[in-house]
């Protein structure tokens, strides 16, 4: 359900009524109706005529098909969230976590499959990205969509039912972002009163600026699944992934539980796979170029939100912004854009630029110098992860040079304060 919930959260930002041409009225409808995969092909097709539109139309509904592929890929394959009770308590997280598979047949799961998976949903990926960069090199134009409404089929059953839309599955994210759903309370915390209480505007307006903001958030979609697939994490795979796929085939599935050895054989058992996780987290580079392509995806990151802020800041409208410039309104609540705000995410953005460059080091708790990303991400043979933590895997990285510290982040600090993670998931 965590992988779930993120894919749900990461397509929150789509659109609702359009009020512009032919492409964004197909969109729109598309979208609601759960057929991605059927205008994908129209939108295409307008989009080689240099219909703006259309090109967002291309990004969005190949962004859906994306997500909505990885969702029922791990349908298909039994995925669910690992967790056991008595770990739980002990932790102080709660219990009764879900450990039975949403589906209760799932298909035998290979290392091979996972990969195919994971590239399948890749090349999705980086082909929204490409639509979503097209509609921003040009128009101007306003798509407006309602988050809530749009329905994605992630069980892969066909058919993407009332039961399968955003509202329904997002539920508190609404709450979150104090955007609220046509069931949930009024904005600002207000009571419902016994007279009736209209249905609240959650549509978001979307615009050539959005469209690089999604090309952005593409970027930061593939660059993790491109740093796992640059890697041979088949042992890992063989010790542990029993905990997300439990009914899959994988070695470990008829050993979840054994006997007791300090708590009791459940959490015992759980305690043991994780200690093979990490024993197991030394993953060989398989593919130097893909390694090498993740520094590039980062760095695409920063220079697409850099042209983000360029068109947001040029805008002259106002109509129901996703991200506002500082004329415009926000629709997150007591959360203005100021220019102290644009002017403090810039200043981020060139200190993440220094240390994807290698000219500002990364700390490292064990040594004076400091780590070397870019040194990393170029020639790194091996990433395992328990020494380059404890230190000595680090030692090819570790080079003299200003490091990162908090005052490389003065100003997001200062402006930001302790919603900067809020702030940085928003502004991508």
């Amino acid at each position: 359900m965590k992988v779930l919930t993120a894919v749900a959260t990461a397509t929150l930002m789509l659109p609702a009524a359009a009020m512009a041409g032919e492409s964004a009225d197909a969109l729109v409808q598309h979208l609601y109706a759960g057929t991605a995969a059927e205008g994908l092909p129209g939108a295409i097709e307008a989009c080689y005529t240099l219909d703006e539109e259309a090109c967002f139309a291309q990004g969005m509904l190949q962004m859906v098909i994306a997500y909505e592929g990885l969702a029922q890929d791990l349908y298909r394959y039994g995925a669910t969230t690992p967790g056991t009770p008595a770990a739980a308590m002990l932790l102080g997280i709660g219990s009764g976590l879900e450990t039975a598979p949403a589906n209760p047949n799932p298909e035998q799961l290979t290392y091979t499959a996972l990969r195919t998976v994971l590239v399948d949903f890749l090349a999705d990926v980086d082909m929204a990205r490409i639509g979503f960069e097209t509609a921003g090199m040009n128009g101007d134009y306003v798509i407006k969509i309602d988050p809530l409404k749009v329905r994605i089929d992630f069980d892969g059953n066909g058919e993407a039912t009332e039961n399968e839309t955003l509202g329904v599955l997002l539920g508190s994210v609404g709450e979150f972002a104090d955007i609220p759903t046509p069931d949930g309370p009024p904005p600002g915390g207000k009571k419902k009163s016994g007279a009736p209480t209209p249905e609240p505007d959650t549509t978001i307006g979307f615009d050539r600026a959005d469209a690089i903001w999604f090309a952005g958030y593409m970027q930061v979609t593939a660059a993790p699944v491109d740093l796992v697939l640059a890697h041979d994490f088949s042992d890992f795979f063989d010790a542990y992934l029993h905990r997300v796929f439990p009914k899959s085939g994988l070695p470990m599935q008829d050993y979840s539980m054994g006997s007791t050895l300090f708590m009791d054989p459940d959490s015992d058992a759980f305690i043991a796979d994780i200690v093979a996780a990490f024993h197991t987290a030394e993953f060989p580079v398989t593919d130097r170029e893909r390694l090498a392509g993740v520094l590039e995806r980062l760095q695409s990151i920063t220079a697409l939100s850099r042209k983000n802020w360029e068109l947001i800041l040029a805008e002259t409208d106002d109509d129901r912004e996703l991200v506002p410039s500082p004329r415009q309104t926000s629709l997150v609540p007591d959360t203005p854009v100021t220019q102290e705000t644009v002017d403090a995410w810039m200043a981020t953005l060139d200190t993440v630029d220094k240390i994807l460059a290698g000219e500002l080091l990364v700390p490292h708790w064990r040594f004076k110098k400091g780590f070397d990303l870019n040194a990393y991400f170029k020639t790194a043979t091996e990433t395992d992860l328990v020494m380059l933590l404890t230190g000595q895997g680090a030692l090819p990285y570790i080079k003299a040079g200003p490091i990162a510290d908090a005052n490389s982040f003065a100003e997001a600090n200062r402006v930001f304060g302790t919603d900067w993670i809020n702030y940085a998931f928003w502004f991508n």
